[in-house]
């Protein structure tokens, strides 16, 4: 008996405290993510440091409702999005998880993203996010930059369908 409450003692902190499952939910993260797919979310990594540019977060859009998003700029940095380029300072940002989709998208002779963004300079304590499936995507261009404190983790592996699992771009 004690071996069982130790046991689900440490699943239930590891699970609170450290990893989180999440379901993706949506078109928004199309073509690297797809509606049913089930992540482990790291909770911790962002006590220890901010978000970088092109991890994948869970954070909290609303007080029912959590997304997952890329993160695009970080803070201090201005973002422009113009057509199917993000400029970062000014520069290009290379986005090699959407190259694919963005060629196939001037094949067809259009863009793949067809919402813009004005410049913006992303304040202390936030980072941009987008969706990668830029077109169909409820992110920082229409809910502004997102708090460090509304960043539940990065998303670590898909474990669910097996098919998918271990793939994170």
């Amino acid at each position: 008996m004690k071996a069982l409450v130790i046991a689900f003692g440490l699943a239930f902190l590891i699970r609170y405290f450290l990893f989180g499952s999440y379901i993706v939910d949506g078109p928004s993260m199309k073509p690297n993510f797809h509606t049913g797919e089930r992540l482990i979310v790291n909770k911790l990594l962002y006590d220890i440091r901010a978000p970088k540019r092109g991890e994948v977060v869970v954070f909290h859009a609303t007080q029912d409702k959590d997304f997952i998003k890329r993160v695009i700029a970080l803070p201090g940095e201005t973002i422009k999005v113009q057509g199917d380029t993000v400029y970062i300072n000014g520069q290009p940002l290379d986005e090699p998880y959407l190259k694919e989709v963005i060629e196939q998208a001037k094949q067809a002779g259009r863009t793949y993203n067809d919402l813009n963004a004005p410049e913006l300079k992303v304040p202390e304590g936030h980072v941009f996010v987008m969706g990668d499936n830029r077109s169909d995507s409820t992110d920082s261009r229409m809910i502004g930059p997102v708090e460090f404190g509304k960043v539940v983790g990065r998303a670590e592996i898909v474990f669910w369908p097996l098919a998918d699992i271990g793939r994170i771009h």
